[in-house]
């Protein structure tokens, strides 16, 4: 099963960052998640959670997220 978003993982602050958050396993920026399953590094507790309890990535190919939203904006 797909949902629409997946966004109920344990964050932690990034220090030093006003508004700057991360997953606490995978340490990948929430920005760089974007709400999607596959936005979670491959070995992220989170994400081996989420896939063996049925839960499947948008895109099969999922592309490598980006890390840093900054230099795009």
């Amino acid at each position: 099963m797909i949902r629409s978003y997946y966004i109920d993982y344990p964050q932690e602050h990034i220090e030093g960052q006003a508004h700057r958050y991360r997953c606490l396993f995978c340490k990948q920026e929430t920005t760089a998640i974007n709400g999607h399953l596959e936005g979670h590094a491959t070995t992220c507790t989170y994400r081996l959670q989420m896939e063996k309890a049925g839960f499947e990535c948008q895109h099969s190919d999922a592309a490598t997220p980006m890390t840093e939203a900054d230099d795009y904006d």
